[in-house]
């Protein structure tokens, strides 16, 4: 798979475990900063990670911020983005199977690396429904 990651000052060591692992497992992955501990502003970031998926074709983009809260807000004001905060792996799973998220967010102090892998894989390994579920999202795209 293609993922696109990014993350704030407080999602950074989060989002480097989860970029080591995926790419451990021979995904390719994009990495559009932070790249160090410094803080900066979570919705460039954000943003950013949105600009690149939609433009370049991931297949799906991985944000952490403290809370995953802030960044998923803002990742959400990007038309065509549809980004899910996870905070349990049944979260996960259905953010893609109902809401066909193209988007998972974190919180790098909310969550546990083991925790939020798990979270990672029960998205990866999910697949959109369609069926009913499919004009619901498109009523989602439609209020952008």
């Amino acid at each position: 798979m293609r993922i696109v990651v990014g993350s704030d000052h407080g999602g950074f060591e989060l989002k480097e475990e989860l970029k080591k692992r995926l790419m451990d497992q021979g995904h390719e992955v994009l990495d559009v900063g932070c790249h160090d501990k410094n803080m900066v502003d979570y919705p460039m970031i954000a943003v950013d990670l949105c600009k690149v998926l939609l433009a370049q074709g991931q297949d799906f983009g991985l944000l952490c911020c403290g809370t995953g809260i802030g960044i998923s807000i803002a990742a959400n004001k990007v038309k065509g983005i549809r980004a899910a905060l996870c905070t349990d792996c049944y979260s996960a799973r259905m953010a893609k199977e109902h809401n066909n998220a193209n988007v998972i967010a974190f919180g790098g102090r909310t969550v546990g690396i083991e925790h939020a892998w798990a979270m990672v894989q029960a998205y990866m390994a999910a697949e959109f429904q369609h069926g009913i579920h499919e004009p619901r999202v498109k009523m989602i795209d439609e209020i952008q």
